[in-house]
């Protein structure tokens, strides 16, 4: 019989209201014996049954919910069912060559991410409790979804709040983690062992598409370029020049293949250097562009460093307008949960007033449709994208 847990008067109002997370200090008491991944129910003071999700009283975010359904079982027909529904959904809104399968609360599997590229499968594990489900996720992906193989990227660092080791590897027989990949007509190495996070982002796969139409005939800059994605989406627009820049030479590297992969070495370059320090020794040279690209890696994951990821934020916009010719595009962006779409458009707008630049706004979009926003969860809610005309 499962351990219940109950909850503080007036606390779990998020919980009830379709929130997937409780913290350990909306729990008052518990009943019965449980150990650390364990799946348990939850109800609130007036012994109202929230949910079932797993305990792990070592982290903050001491119960995820799996279901709100008393009866079901969090077996491999619960985990059939999760995963049917991911794709189904996938199928309908975006290109699933590659794309992400699985994207936690969103799809209601919190804890667990899974990215597909072509046919083969990386997964994340970030929390204590979903960690034991992980052989099953993986006899469904390749049982089901035709998976080549399947690797592990357990190496962010939030497991440590969960009492976890980080770890990578492989879940099935090995393979060459290195894929190529198709997305907007680009093609890609991606680096599913030693590329950041599972080895390539896609959720600004439909922001790097609308980057196109402006690029056509353009001299573009694109900073913080990863594995050159951007920059190389501007190459085959028709861009007349790219540089792509990375403080990362690892990056660049990638970078400098995927430009060979697509015929584009002669037009997109890639350096290696600090954006910071380049962004402000190049608009000093009053270099100019038709387009500038700030896609850079997230300055906050804590609310207690907005204040300086907001200077960060500020700087580099307003180094990058002073880059932008009169009547041409910034595309900048923010990937950061706690930078709120609020506070990334004062920023903006400070660093505009601060530059002597008018912002047009072009439009905005955030990320794309494989990493849904579920409203219940404000957390899923990460990536704001803003494209503007400077004059």
């Amino acid at each position: 019989m499962a351990c219940k847990f109950y909850l503080y008067k007036g606390r779990g109002r998020n919980s009830e209201n379709g929130h997937l997370w409780i913290y350990s200090n909306e729990i008052e008491k518990f009943d019965g014996e449980y150990e650390n991944g364990d799946i348990i129910e939850v109800y609130n003071f007036r012994n109202e049954f929230i949910g079932k999700g797993y305990i792990n009283d070592f982290s903050k975010i001491a119960i995820r919910i799996m279901t709100r359904d008393i009866n079901e079982q969090i077996d491999k027909e619960f985990f059939r069912k999760r995963l049917h529904d991911a794709w189904e959904y996938r199928k309908t809104v975006i290109d699933t060559s590659s794309c992400r399968f699985l994207f936690g609360e969103s799809d209601f599997v919190p804890g667990m991410i899974i990215d597909k590229y072509e046919d083969y499968y990386v997964i994340q594990s970030l929390a204590l409790g979903i960690d034991k489900y992980k052989t099953i996720v993986v006899d469904l992906l390749m049982e089901e979804y035709n998976a080549k193989g399947v690797y592990e990227r357990s190496d962010a660092k939030v497991r440590e709040l969960e009492g976890m080791e980080q770890t990578k590897g492989f879940l099935t027989d090995p393979f060459d983690t290195t894929v190529q990949i198709v997305e907007n007509g680009v093609k890609y190495y991606v680096d599913m062992e030693n590329g950041q996070k599972t080895g390539f982002f896609l959720d600004q796969k439909e922001n790097r598409a609308a980057i196109q139409r402006l690029c056509k005939d353009a001299d573009v800059l694109d900073c913080f370029t990863h594995t050159g994605s951007f920059a190389l989406n501007a190459g085959i627009a028709g861009a007349k020049s790219v540089l792509g820049v990375d403080i990362s030479e690892y990056a660049v590297d990638c970078s400098r293949n995927n430009a060979e992969l697509n015929g584009l070495s002669d037009t997109v370059k890639f350096e290696c250097h600090n954006a910071f320090e380049v962004l402000r020794s190049w608009s000093k040279e009053q270099r100019q562009y038709d387009v500038v690209i700030l896609d850079p890696p997230a300055f906050t994951k804590s609310r207690s460093t907005v204040d300086g990821a907001t200077r960060g934020y500020k700087e580099i916009n307003l180094r990058g307008m002073k880059l932008v010719k009169p009547g041409g595009y910034l595309v900048t962006c923010s990937c950061s949960h706690f930078m709120k779409p609020d506070l990334f458009k004062d920023t903006i707008a400070d660093a505009a007033l601060d530059a002597h630049r008018t912002l047009r706004q072009v439009e905005f979009r955030t990320q794309a449709a494989d990493h849904p926003i579920l409203w219940n969860s404000d957390e899923s809610y990460y990536l704001k994208f803003f494209v503007f005309q400077v004059v």
